[in-house]
């Protein structure tokens, strides 16, 4: 049971976790993989439809194990061009900002709480291993390089409540790359004011269609996408050797 495919060094996420990481990607044209070729990495990731049960056996018999199931949805978005503000964004129900620099500290601190749970855990990854992952990432898109933005919303006293950060993958598509509520501010709906911030700037940046995935296990999260007119796009299937 053969799989053509090639390994990509993953070299960012290789330097950040000290571990040799290689993604499978895969191709009709390229050559059958080998032990010799898996075994140049320490850890090596691939991502399939969870409807290519053949596929996931022929990993399987090469080693590699089930590590994570991934929900994406898909929601379409209608659009405006009316271009975000900088300035604090009140509605009656409504009120957020971009993420400013001196946020950081806070957006890290909750970053690395609310994503303990994820992919990059053991046996495979170290105990704070996705922690300092996700941290970073909320960082980065302050800073407008893992995403575009990070806006947080506000409660009634102006303290930060959750935040959502949000990248443009093509003219017509954005993609929530994380969102997380503060843990006081739980069971306060704060989830779903997040959902509305990410649809106004969508709006706001004439983007119809905002993709957002999540853990198949992630019970919570899927209802609140469905709930915010969210439909399931595709399910997919993380496996890794290593």
């Amino acid at each position: 049971m053969s799989v053509l495919a090639n390994i990509n060094h993953l070299e960012w996420e290789s330097d950040f976790f000290s571990l040799k990481t290689g993604r499978l990607e895969f191709d009709a044209h390229a050559p059958v993989l080998t032990d010799n070729q898996l075994n140049e990495f320490a850890l090596i990731q691939a991502k399939i439809p969870s409807h290519a049960l053949s596929l996931v056996d022929k990993l399987s018999q090469l080693g590699f194990q089930l590590a994570e199931g991934e929900i994406d949805f898909k929601l379409l978005i209608k659009t405006e061009n009316d271009g975000i503000e900088n300035a604090c964004v009140k509605t009656p129900s409504l009120r957020y900002r971009e993420a400013k620099e001196a946020d950081i500290t806070s957006l890290m601190k909750l970053a690395s709480q609310a994503f303990v749970q994820s992919r990059f855990r053991a046996p495979w990854y170290q105990a704070k291993d996705s922690s300092r992952f996700y941290a970073l990432w909320v960082k980065k898109a302050v800073l407008g390089t893992f995403d575009d933005i990070c806006l947080v919303t506000l409660d009634d006293h102006d303290n930060m409540s959750g935040f959502v950060t949000l990248r443009r993958i093509s003219d017509n598509e954005a993609r929530v790359g994380l969102l997380a509520v503060m843990p006081e501010n739980k069971g306060q709906g704060v989830g779903k004011q997040l959902m509305s911030v990410a649809k106004q700037w969508c709006e706001q940046q004439s983007i119809p269609i905002l993709y957002i995935a999540t853990q198949i296990s992630n019970i919570v999260a899927s209802h609140l996408y469905t709930q915010s007119g969210a439909v399931i796009d595709s399910t997919t299937y993380w496996l890794y050797r290593g």
